[in-house]
């Protein structure tokens, strides 16, 4: 036993009683408990455009490099 468990008394130290299952309840402030506020600069996208559009990035590097190298750009 600890120490945190018990609480003074009259009659010097007494158990306090269960401190409950979850005892990171106990730990939490309430000025941390803030609503959620909107994000009014992002704009959401969905799936297919974020993928079209990093797979076309990655395709247009991916051509560069090889017209870089079939110049002789970088040898």
């Amino acid at each position: 036993m600890s120490l945190k468990l018990y609480q003074p008394g009259p009659n010097g130290l007494e158990p306090s009683g269960d401190p409950g299952r979850d005892y990171r309840t106990q730990l939490r402030s309430r000025r941390w408990n803030l609503p959620r506020l909107a994000n009014t600069d992002a704009r959401p996208v969905d799936a297919l455009s974020g993928v079209l559009f990093f797979g076309g990035l990655a395709v247009l590097t991916f051509v560069i490099l090889l017209v870089g190298y079939g110049i002789g750009f970088w040898h």
